[in-house]
């Protein structure tokens, strides 16, 4: 009796041991998952955190991008679909939707089926639409596109328009830039330059590079672009001064103030 109990005290202490070993696995790779910086999500998705949160791993946005009728092959075979639903090994939370451009990107599909079958919001569809209310997959921002201008060898003077020809929004969110070639004095450059704007995020030019690991690819829009701060003013963008149309102008003065400016420039000549 007294060896049953035993054994059955053992058995319970181990069992809570395994339980709260896996509780912290869990945690762990739960925290990793979310803050890995680089994931690419479907069109339409929230900003990281809310769509974390508004996402219930449902997969239904993957069947959908697999379901589409443009996503046949030559023999009308289903092919794998952009995106993935992450599993452990992934470093992405487990169940929520993911897409690596490099092995395939996002097709731009024009009824983006993905975001318009999401039940929950998580993948937005009035951030994909007109001010008409009308579709456009243009309006996406998946991610941008980023350029190392040090291996792309289109910038070593190497003719190569690959990830401008395979741009869906070609010389809109990828142009060509002539460059004169001063290394040889007879040729010229032909420079990819990626416009952050117009820039889908889509990866279809990340897939395409020519170069063994891609010169061009596709970070999350947050990480890829800069940001100028609300204090900074485009004098030439009308839309960009409505937010300041109310603002009053202020001067500041200081005893500097009273002296011209190359009597305090050059006082050290």
């Amino acid at each position: 009796m007294q060896k049953s109990r035993r054994k059955f005290l053992t058995t319970s202490a181990q069992s809570a041991g395994i339980a709260a070993i896996g509780g912290m696995m869990w945690v762990t790779y739960s925290n990793n998952a979310k803050q890995h910086p680089l994931t690419l999500r479907p069109p339409g998705a929230l900003d990281e955190e809310e769509f974390l949160s508004a996402c219930i791993k449902c997969g239904l946005c993957a069947v959908a991008c697999k379901t589409r009728e443009s996503n046949k092959d030559k023999r009308g075979n289903f092919r794998e679909p952009t995106l993935k639903i992450a599993k452990m090994q992934d470093n992405v939370l487990l169940g929520t939707p993911f897409f690596k451009p490099r092995e395939i990107p996002c097709y731009m599909c024009e009824d983006i089926p993905c975001a318009s079958i999401c039940p929950s919001g998580a993948l937005d569809l009035n951030k994909l639409k007109t001010k008409k209310g009308k579709l456009d997959i243009t309006k996406a921002k998946m991610g941008v596109a980023i350029i190392d201008d040090k291996s792309c060898i289109a910038h070593w003077g190497i003719q190569c328009d690959a990830c401008y020809r395979a741009c869906p929004l070609m010389d809109k969110a990828i142009k060509l830039e002539y460059k004169k070639n001063e290394r040889t004095k007879k040729h010229a450059y032909l420079l990819p330059i990626v416009d952050s704007d117009v820039c889908t995020g889509c990866g279809l030019c990340e897939q395409a590079c020519v170069t063994k690991k891609p010169s061009i690819f596709v970070l999350p829009t947050k990480i890829a672009k800069g940001k100028a701060g609300d204090h900074y003013v485009k004098g030439w963008d009308k839309e960009d001064m409505r937010r300041v149309k109310d603002a009053k102008s202020t001067t500041t003065t200081t005893p500097r103030s009273n002296q011209h400016a190359q009597d305090y420039l050059n006082s050290e000549i």
